[in-house]
């Protein structure tokens, strides 16, 4: 269950290709003590994002991550809580270009690894802190790189390159038209890179930046220059965190699954939902029993992350664990955050609804429980009582469920809203 990798004809006709992702960063730009790439965004660590990007292409057969010696560890629990596979850990050095080069020695050097692996044809590099690229880009890079020995992406420049003079006033500026932002991936066929790290001077390795650069100083090697899209940026600073938590959030609330009930009752009111939720958001419409579970199991497999459930039950927590339950049961990791909304309807002839305090404190385990396993459990009511009304009451309910499935607010786990 996951938003998707991009094109299925994206397979570059290349023998073998592996990645190798830097992130040994300190996140001294980004401030706090945690490292950047180790952040979480929707509860999950941004490292995990960007090796999950990689590991969902089948075509690249080994994942090198290279991390700082004090965070090896961390990367191994990454690695089991959210099960990675095909991923290799290294220790990084004490600058960009040596942890690379690290991550490169596991392919040719005996001494730095347990084993060798298969040499890929071609290697891509690509920053753990960059969780956006897709396949597409990937693809191309990868085949750009096997034709011209070294590719890389690149994105227009936003604002005017200007040089300073020694006493801090302007000296020149560049034309802007004619330069681009190198960014990532880059890829190079692996025997043109390894060679450039072998040859590089010390001082390259301490204070170069740019891999394309070193092709092409120490194996003549022109790298090819590939349009990258816009979501190639870069986490630098925690304005970046909170873009980036910002369109994960977004990706996971483009679809939304309504289960209803076949009573009638129930099935007008998941109509309504339906017809006032499609306006804002995909909607998948279910109307079938729990108990009749193989349609919703091929639903749980696909790409949504949000579900809706419309019974006609006080508080429906039964319903709602075998929601819970088929969603376990699908085999699928829950790597993202899944919404699971209980809309209850109350068609008694009561005035007032209630629950008492026992039943909410029960609710609210509930929800703490299954949030463990990245499930976010929200209840809401309508109330069925005026027909004239029920439309607008609908509309309301609609409205609280856009929202939840949006923000996704840990806080309101449990919590019964009333439409």
């Amino acid at each position: 269950m996951e938003p998707s990798s991009g094109s299925g004809d994206a397979r570059p006709a290349v023998t073998a290709v592996a990645a190798v992702l830097p992130a040994g960063g300190s996140g001294e730009r980004l401030g706090g003590a945690t490292p950047k790439q180790f952040c979480a965004l929707q509860g999950r660590p941004l490292v995990s994002y960007t090796v999950r990007a990689m590991e969902r292409i089948d075509w690249i057969s080994d994942i090198i991550v290279v991390v700082s010696p004090e965070n090896i560890e961390t990367m191994k629990s990454i690695i089991e809580k959210y099960s990675h596979k095909r991923v290799m850990i290294v220790k990084g050095g004490v600058t960009r270009h040596r942890s690379i080069f690290n991550g490169l020695k596991v392919f040719a050097e005996n001494e730095f690894s347990n084993h060798l692996l298969q040499k890929p044809e071609v290697v891509i590099i690509h920053d753990a802190v960059r969780p956006f690229v897709e396949e597409d880009i990937l693809s191309k890079v990868v085949m750009a790189a096997k034709e011209h020995g070294a590719a890389g992406a690149i994105r227009p420049l936003v604002s005017t390159v200007i040089a300073s003079a020694a006493d801090g006033c302007l000296d020149h500026s560049l034309e802007r038209a004619r330069y681009r932002a190198s960014e990532m991936p880059q890829a190079f066929l692996f025997d043109i890179i390894y060679e450039a790290y072998q040859q590089c001077t010390d001082y390259d390795l301490d204070f170069g930046t740019e891999c394309l650069h070193l092709a092409l100083k120490y194996c003549k090697t022109n790298a090819k220059l590939v349009e990258g899209t816009a979501d190639l940026w870069k986490v630098t600073y925690k304005r970046d965190l909170y873009a980036a938590e910002s369109i994960i959030k977004d990706n996971l609330s483009q679809q939304v699954c309504v289960i209803t009930d076949v009573k009638e009752a129930v099935g007008q009111v998941g109509f309504l939902l339906h017809e006032s939720l499609k306006s804002q958001i995909k909607v998948e419409a279910v109307s079938i029993s729990l108990s009749k579970n193989s349609h919703l199991q091929n639903i749980f497999s696909g790409q949504c992350y949000n579900f809706v459930c419309v019974n006609d039950k006080k508080y429906a927590i039964q319903e709602t664990q075998q929601l819970v339950d088929m969603l376990e049961k699908s085999n699928i990791p829950l790597l993202y955050p899944v919404v699971l909304i209980s809309v209850h309807l109350d068609i008694s002839e009561n005035i007032s609804f209630s629950v008492d305090m026992e039943e909410l404190t029960r609710i609210k385990n509930f929800a703490r429980e299954v949030k463990k396993k990245n499930i976010l459990v929200f209840g809401l009511l309508i109330q069925y009582k005026d027909h004239l009304l029920l439309q607008e009451t609908v509309n309301s309910a609609a409205a609280l469920i856009v929202a939840l499935i949006k923000d996704r607010n840990l806080e309101l786990i449990g919590q019964l809203l009333v439409a």
